[in-house]
C-alpha cells in the first residue's frame, strides 16, 4: 500500500477533484469543467508549491475531512472558513504542514460557496481527456469524493511558498457582471434588454456547476419558438421559456436549443462560484446593440 494518498474522512455536501479543465473537447459533446474559482485554485497550487496544471478539491459549503499517510504540505482557499489540524486551528489562505495520520479539517464556509484545498504534489488521479475534473454533467473523470476514498498523490517537485497569509478577494455581497451581446439577442424585445441591464435579479438555490440560474423579471421574446441546437460556450446567458436568464459555468452543455441573449465576461465568472442563494446580480452591457 503506498504512503503516497490521502483519506476521505468526510466527503462534506460535494467535494470534487478539478483542475484547469479540459478544453478543446467541445466537438465531441465534452464541456470543458475545472475549477469554478481558477484564481482559488490556482492560489492553493502556488502556495503548496505545485505547477498551475495540478489537481485540486473544490469543496461545497461544508468543507470536507482528510487524513494523509504521509506528511504535507496543504493550503485552503475561496471560501473563508476554519482550518484545524488534529483539533488545533490553522491558517486559512497559507501554507500548512500536516503530519502523517493527523486529521486536517476544512469547515463550514462563513462566506462564500466554494473552497479549494491545495495537496503538495497535486491529486493525482487518473487524467481523462487530458484532465483529472469531475463534470458534474458528462460524468467524465473521478466522482465526487464519498467517506472513505482514498485519492493517490503526485510527487513534490517544488517547495512551498514562503509566506504567512495571501491576499484573497472576499465573496462577491453582490454581483456585477459585464454583458457582450449573444448571438440571440436579436430573439429578444428592445425591452427585454432594457429589464437585464437595469432591474435586479438575484442567484436562485437551483445553481450548480453547470449553471448559476437567476430569481427576477422574466425577458420578453420578440421571436417565438425554439432554435435547433447550436453551440454553447462558457459564460452563455441563455433563456429558457420562462424567461429567466442561466448564465453557463464550467460543466455547462455544449449545445443548447434556447436563445443567448448575451455573454458574462470571463474575467467575471470567478465571482459566480462564490455567490450564495439571493446575491444580488447586476447585469451591464459593455458594447452597443448592433444594427
Amino acid at each position: 500500500m503506498t504512503d503516497r494518498a490521502l483519506s476521505v474522512v468526510r466527503a462534506g455536501a460535494l467535494t470534487t477533484v478539478q483542475d484547469l479543465g479540459r478544453p478543446g473537447h467541445a466537438h465531441l459533446g465534452v464541456p470543458h469543467s475545472g475549477a469554478l474559482d481558477p484564481p482559488a485554485a490556482a492560489l492553493v497550487n502556488r502556495l503548496v508549491g505545485n505547477p498551475a496544471e495540478a489537481a485540486v478539491l473544490e469543496t461545497t459549503l461544508n468543507g470536507c475531512a482528510l487524513r494523509p499517510r504521509r506528511p504535507l504540505t496543504v493550503a485552503v482557499a475561496g471560501a473563508p472558513c476554519p482550518v484545524s489540524v488534529d483539533g488545533r486551528p490553522a491558517a486559512w489562505g497559507a501554507p500548512v504542514r500536516v503530519p502523517a495520520g493527523a486529521l486536517l479539517e476544512v469547515g463550514p464556509a462563513v462566506a462564500g460557496v466554494r473552497g479549494y484545498v491545495g495537496v503538495s504534489g497535486g491529486i493525482a488521479v487518473e487524467p481523462v481527456l487530458g484532465s483529472r475534473s469531475t463534470d458534474l454533467l458528462s460524468g467524465l473523470g473521478p466522482p465526487p469524493l464519498t467517506d472513505g476514498t482514498v485519492l493517490p498523490l503526485g510527487r513534490v517537485t517544488a517547495p512551498h511558498a514562503r509566506v504567512d497569509v495571501a491576499p484573497q478577494p472576499r465573496p462577491p455581497a453582490e454581483l456585477v457582471l459585464r454583458l457582450t451581446l449573444g448571438p440571440r439577442h436579436d430573439w429578444f424585445t428592445p425591452e427585454a434588454l432594457r429589464t437585464l441591464t437595469t432591474r435586479a435579479y438575484r442567484v436562485s438555490p437551483a445553481s450548480n456547476r453547470i449553471g448559476l440560474r437567476t430569481e427576477g423579471p422574466a425577458l420578453e421574446r420578440a421571436i417565438p419558438g425554439e432554435l435547433p441546437s447550436e453551440g454553447l460556450v462558457l459564460g452563455a446567458v441563455q433563456v429558457p421559456p420562462d424567461g429567466r436568464p442561466v448564465i453557463f459555468l464550467a460543466d455547462h452543455p455544449t449545445t443548447g436549443g434556447y436563445p443567448v441573449i448575451a455573454v458574462v465576461a470571463g474575467a467575471d465568472l470567478p465571482a459566480t462560484a462564490q455567490a450564495r442563494p439571493g446575491t444580488p446580480i447586476h447585469f451591464t452591457l459593455t458594447t452597443r446593440r448592433r444594427p
